[in-house]
This record gives C-alpha cells, structure tokens and sequence, in this order.
C-alpha cells in the first residue's frame, strides 16, 4: 500500500506524466525530452532521477547516449493498482466509440 502511494506521490507532477507519456512510444535522451517538453536538461534530469529511483524508468548508454525509457512491468502494477480502486468500470482500458454510419439506398 505504502509502495502504492508513493508510485502516486510522484506521478503527481505534470512534467513527470508527460515524460511518462513521451517514453510510451519510444526510448529517448535527455535532450530530446528536454526539447519536447520545452524545458531544461537539468529539469528533465531531476525528473528522471526520482522516476528511476521509484523504478519507473531504466537507462540505458548507446554511446555517448543515455536513453531512458519505462519499467513497463512497474507501470503495469500501477495501473492494476488502480483499477482495484477505480469504480468507473473501465478496467484502464481505453473506450473507442464507433460510429454507425449506414449508407442510404435508394
């Protein structure tokens, strides 16, 4: 439970989402993060370092490179810890509303 709050605590820092959400679709740099989020190298760093130390976030050196991307087995805990708590009924899973389009005959 404690592990649980804590995960939350953090993620409750708009930055941090957001670079959560960018890492989503592929690993990246400290620059390119800093320049999609329009904000410095070392704000994107000490981001990245409270996210990594909750295991959130691996690195990893190509180079002269590090790229960060998820823990995506971490992400997965959280969200299940969510989805006991949540009522909505959704289960964490996005809803696509599709629309009946019906083509007149005439």
């Amino acid at each position: 439970m404690k592990e649980a709050a804590e995960l939350f605590k953090l993620l409750s820092v708009d930055k941090r989402i957001e670079i959560v959400e960018l890492l989503k679709n592929e690993p990246m740099s400290v620059n390119a993060l800093a320049e999609a989020l329009k904000i410095t190298q070392s704000a994107v760093s000490q981001h990245l370092r409270v996210l990594k130390s909750a295991g959130l976030v691996t690195d990893e050196r190509r180079g002269y490179w590090i790229f960060y991307s998820l823990n995506r087995d971490i992400l997965e805990k959280c969200r299940q810890r969510l989805n006991r708590i949540c009522t909505c009924g959704c289960l964490g899973q996005q809803t696509i509303t599709v629309k009946n389009s019906r083509a007149k005959k005439g």
